[in-house]
């Protein structure tokens, strides 16, 4: 009988330590599926706002075309970007597309600048209001994205979980980062 108890005690120490190791991987588990959809759910939310900036441009190029349709470089350059930064498969080559469509914004807005006319115009007025509300949200939505991934990255990194998050499909994510730091460092000039 006294043999017995020492096997009974080892046994329920390693139950207790089975188990919770069991609880631990499930809930860290868990805590990184929530992480890995608040990452996604950030990423939906910076190209719903890519995809309103993106509908307003069109509208806008059509704008400053009535007052200065001899700028065709401009509004094609403002179109391929435009472009560039609806077909971007992911955060790296949507940054590569939000630098060169800044640049392409502020060369539309330097021609917009010698019309006085269209600076006047109610229209080109409501659609700068329009961009400058969906920059500040795209700003927000990239910060939200960005602060999800940090954790995201973080929680796989970490010992021990680095030990098997990747074994149970949990991978890093990239940030979303301009190539180009320079060219969102101001945001296109739409006031007047």
């Amino acid at each position: 009988m006294e043999a017995l108890i020492p096997v009974v005690v080892v046994v329920g120490v390693l139950v207790v330590l089975v188990a919770a190791l069991g609880i631990y991987l499930w809930s860290t588990y868990n805590a990184l599926v929530q992480l890995n959809v608040r990452v996604d759910e950030a990423w939906s939310g910076i190209t719903v706002q890519l995809k309103r900036r993106a509908d307003l441009i069109p509208n806008l190029i059509d704008t400053v075309k009535g007052y200065a349709a001899h700028e065709k470089a401009v509004f094609e350059n403002v179109t391929r970007a435009r472009a560039e930064t609806l077909n971007a498969a992911g955060p790296a080559e949507a940054g590569v597309a939000e630098g060169h469509l800044q640049q392409a914004m502020r060369s539309l807005f330097a021609v917009a600048e010698a019309y006085p006319q269209l600076q006047a115009s109610q229209n080109f007025l409501q659609l700068q209001h329009a961009l400058v509300d969906t920059e500040d949200k795209i700003q927000a939505s990239r910060r939200f994205y960005n602060g999800g991934v940090r954790e995201l990255n973080t929680k796989i990194k970490v010992f021990p979980n680095n030990l098997f998050a990747r074994r149970l499909g949990f991978t890093e994510r990239e940030f979303f980062e301009v190539a180009d730091a320079a060219a969102i460092a101001e945001p296109p000039r739409v006031q007047f």
